[in-house]
């Protein structure tokens, strides 16, 4: 992340940000990759499947399923359906922002859960909202350099099992309070421990902040409606009209295929996302007050994103695996392309 000018970076209010950044004219930031054409040289690379989770809100403690298990959850179904076995992917990509301790490389232990083989390659992505899309560019840019014919892409993510996290003081406390040999030293250890020192702090909360500017992505939100003139109402119509489209196709049937239910291990299942809110309204949104920028700013509860488990595979070939397997494509992706932002405009 690029660090910001002064005047972003002592920003402490979303409407003071987004000040400081309109008097700099910000751009949409310039893509780091040449543009290409279909005369390009590199191998046609196609999109052949994909699959996904049910999208589940997190609820205030660790959600059923982490990283990983969402990423096998949605992997095994969309094996079944393939013409060859998962042992002859190339390799495995695979985007995670909120790695748990004990599934270091998500992407590996995936691919070794769903049965790939020791011998299969994988590694995990991070460039944080963007990291599964990072997966399916990293992909495309590895069959296109005729790398490999077939890979398996996709992103996973458990915020609800994002970590509480130890203040400094208690760190460097319990660091001196080990190196005490004798009781006088472990006595006086003891007598520095203050209880305001015990109080976690949260991982998420840190995690969603950015560290130049010291906005977290609520309060970015805020210095974007600011800067492009987005009013509440228009922030909430947005909201509701999500909801609804999404219990239409829910309704009606169009995640069919797309979305595979996860299942616990004592068998409660999961088969469509839980976060919509078919029964809400404009009246019911108008209600909710602003979180991020007290008491007139426009984002709320009712029309931001939730805090989010799920996982999504993404099956990327070139044509000669298009050949070798018989596979119908979905998509060809011709070319991607990377820009950066002020980091207090989400960037």
């Amino acid at each position: 992340m690029a660090q910001a000018p002064k005047s972003a970076a002592k920003a402490k209010s979303p409407a003071r940000a987004a000040k400081a950044t309109a008097a700099r004219k910000p751009t949409t930031g310039r893509s780091r990759n040449a543009s290409r054409t279909e005369a390009s040289s590199g191998r046609p690379v196609y999109l052949v499947d994909g699959a996904r989770t049910p999208f589940l809100r997190a609820r205030n403690k660790p959600g059923p399923f982490t990283p990983v298990d969402l990423a096998v959850q949605c992997g095994r179904p969309l094996f079944a359906r393939q013409p060859f076995s998962p042992d002859e992917f190339d390799t495995v990509i695979l985007g995670c922002v909120n790695v748990i301790a004990d599934e270091m490389n998500p992407a590996r232990v995936a691919a070794l859960r769903l049965g790939m083989g020791a011998a299969m390659t994988a590694f995990t992505v991070q460039i944080n909202c963007g990291s599964g899309m990072q997966s399916i560019d990293t992909a495309f840019r590895i069959i296109e350099a005729g790398k490999a014919d077939l890979i398996l892409a996709g992103g996973a993510e458990a915020l609800s099992h994002a970590p509480l996290v130890l203040r400094q003081q208690a760190v460097e406390w319990f660091g001196g309070f080990a190196s005490a040999k004798t009781p006088w030293e472990k006595a006086t250890a003891l007598a520095g421990l203050r209880p305001e020192m015990t109080k976690p702090v949260i991982g998420l909360e840190r995690g969603l902040t950015d560290p130049i500017t010291e906005l977290n992505m609520g309060q970015t939100a805020e210095v974007i409606g600011h800067l492009f003139g987005i009013t509440r109402e228009a922030a909430d119509a947005y909201a509701l009209q999500s909801h609804q489209s999404l219990a239409r196709a829910q309704n009606n049937g169009f995640l069919e295929g797309e979305v595979n239910p996860a299942v616990t291990r004592d068998g409660k299942l999961y088969d469509h996302d839980d976060g919509v809110r078919p029964d809400t309204s404009m009246d019911k949104l108008a209600k909710l007050d602003p979180v991020f920028e007290k008491p007139y700013g426009n984002v709320t509860a009712g029309n931001s994103s939730q805090i989010t488990d799920g996982a999504c595979w993404t099956v990327l070939a070139s044509e000669e695996a298009m050949r070798r397997h018989k596979l119908t494509p979905l998509a060809r992706i011709i070319d991607s392309g990377w820009s950066a932002l002020d980091p207090s405009i989400m960037g």
